[in-house]
């Protein structure tokens, strides 16, 4: 898998995936529903996870929040190069600034329309996959 998508909401989840699907990329996510399933995923003990190449991660996820997965992510050798880009619906500037602060790639509030929601998710992919080079 080349995306993981951390999404609680399945609504925005089945978007996503559609939006991937239109750019080519649907094929390549792997989606996870919270915080701790995203840990697990990406700290698999077995190593037959692949690494994924970017990740959508929302921020307000059940278990394990966002902000945490980010933190675990970065303080990791193994995982820290890979792009994180935060889809979340918190404009609040404090979520802003930690993410930031902790080495987000990218930071995006989730459009509330429905087309403009689908786009952006659509360029993100063609973004991160596409265009941007990255060590991984």
């Amino acid at each position: 898998m080349n995306i993981l998508l951390v999404e609680d909401n399945p609504n925005d989840a089945e978007l996503t995936q559609r939006a991937l699907k239109k750019v080519g990329l649907a094929d390549q996510l792997a989606i996870v529903r919270d915080g701790a399933e995203a840990l697990n995923y990406l700290f698999a003990e077995n190593g037959s996870t692949p690494r994924p190449k970017v990740i959508l991660l929302d921020l307000k996820l059940p278990k394990v929040d966002g902000i945490e997965v980010l933190r675990r992510i970065r303080q990791d050798e193994a995982l820290k190069a890979i792009p994180v880009v935060v889809l979340t619906s918190s404009q609040e500037a404090r979520d802003i600034a930690e993410c930031y602060k902790l080495g987000v790639n990218s930071y995006v509030v989730k459009p509330v329309e429905f087309d403009k929601f689908y786009q952006a998710v659509a360029d993100l992919g063609a973004y991160w996959l596409i265009l941007n080079k990255s060590p991984n």
